[in-house]
């Protein structure tokens, strides 16, 4: 038990992660590129027209991975700040606190574009479906997260404060995905999740695929990036970071 706290602790110190991140990052970064671009190549060029919604379903490609990217997002942000409460580990608070831009990012990302495509489909831009009303909730908790801490002049309770926030918010998590299910909307239910199989063409599944993937990677580098300047930022009266600042 010891050799794996001594691993946790080596592996969740700040300086030890800003010296590997930055290793890590541009393989994530180029990969998130690649992928990406193969993804929509695919589903823009080769993917067939669908029979009932015309070229107009091709913005699944971007929806529905900042959907799915919108509550991966925030259940990675939760899961971080519980960490930083139970365990005191400072790397996870960081990791929470560079999420939350990036989750809300994929969140309005996934409103706005489901507008878009929300138009030809219902005849307009916005409905209080309960869907679209409980993905929009989640954008006001990445907004609240990420703004309780400057209401808080103590960063640990600061800390402590926007993390039991993102805890609670997970409630919502389970309400965005069963909201086709359990109440009658326009939202479309589920095609790719489905149990028995994806009612959704192969063709058009594969770069859904893809760009998913795509947006797990970008996540992964934007999350690398943003947490070094918290490192940065938050450990900034340290030594290491001083003689880091005194070397560029």
């Amino acid at each position: 038990m010891g050799v794996v706290w001594n691993w946790i602790q080596k592996f969740s110190s700040p300086k030890y992660f800003y010296e590997m991140s930055a290793k890590l990052i541009p393989w994530f970064a180029v990969a998130a590129l690649l992928v990406s671009v193969y993804g929509l190549y695919l589903g823009l060029f080769v993917a067939p027209t669908d029979y009932q919604q015309g070229e107009s379903y091709r913005i699944i490609y971007i929806h529905v991975p900042a959907a799915w990217m919108s509550l991966f997002v925030y259940m990675v942000m939760a899961i971080s700040a519980a960490i930083g409460l139970i365990w005191q580990i400072r790397l996870a608070d960081m990791v929470a606190a560079a999420s939350a831009p990036i989750g809300a990012s994929f969140t309005a990302i996934a409103l706005f574009t489901g507008s878009l495509w929300g138009k030809p489909m219902w005849g307009t831009y916005w409905v209080w479906d309960a869907r679209l009303t409980s993905e929009l909730i989640l954008l006001f908790l990445y907004f609240g997260y990420m703004a309780l801490p400057s209401s808080i002049e103590d960063p640990r309770q600061a800390d402590k404060a926007s993390g039991l926030l993102a805890i609670v918010g997970v409630v919502n998590i389970p309400i965005i995905h069963y909201s086709v299910e359990w109440w009658n909307t326009l939202h479309q239910g589920a095609t790719v999740t489905k149990l028995d199989k994806p009612s959704i063409h192969i063709d058009m599944l594969i770069p859904l695929l893809l760009m998913a993937l795509a947006f797990k990677l970008l996540y992964v580098a934007l999350v690398l990036v943003r947490t070094r300047n918290e490192v940065l930022y938050r450990d900034r009266n340290r030594r290491w970071v001083r003689e880091l600042i005194e070397t560029l």
